[in-house]
């Protein structure tokens, strides 16, 4: 009875391991079709695109365009694109410092007009460095806390420095 209850414990923990590591690879089943590989790739290039632009970085198209000819190559290329940008998109260069003007300014969510967000943007500001995510999303309230941050970032590298929180920039000493 202990030794079967055993065996099943040890097969269930192969199945699991042996899942796990499939899906870490990401390499795609065989049953899987070339359509849905090439869906897949399609979606990944899509979210890279996105997140490259969120993060104010710029590629030829061509560096966009999705090899139709091979699913399952191409499946495998945007999904490591998309796992490198999704890293790159987790560490904003100036973490810290957006963190601590948002310590004094509002929640990431704050509706409250004439500033929006974390760190509370106004109308003019979103339009100019996240007009595409203002666009889609709404205004910076509607937007997750790295969102907000990349085009803080995006507006940072366009040279207006940390101006626009004139009172909470010099209380962090950024100032």
């Amino acid at each position: 009875m202990k030794r079967a209850s055993l065996w099943l414990a040890l097969a269930a923990f192969v199945a699991l391991a042996s899942a796990s590591l499939a899906s870490a690879r990401r390499v795609p089943s065989p049953h899987v079709s070339p359509m849905t590989l090439l869906r897949r790739a399609d979606a990944s290039m899509s979210a890279t695109r996105s997140m490259h632009r969120l993060m104010g970085m710029t590629f030829p198209a061509r560096f966009y365009r999705v090899d139709h000819a091979h699913p399952a190559n191409a499946y495998a290329l945007w999904s490591g694109r998309l796992r490198r940008a999704e890293r790159a998109a987790q560490r904003p260069p100036h973490l810290n410092d957006w963190m601590c003007i948002h310590r004094y300014e509002g929640a990431w969510n704050d509706p409250g007009a004439p500033y929006y967000g974390g760190l509370q943007m106004d109308w003019g500001f979103m339009n100019a460095y996240g007009g595409w995510l203002l666009a889609t999303r709404g205004t910076a309230d509607h937007w997750t806390p790295l969102q907000q941050m990349w085009v803080a970032e995006a507006a940072l590298r366009a040279g207006r420095g940390f101006y626009p929180w004139p009172n909470t920039a010099r209380m962090c000493g950024l100032i």
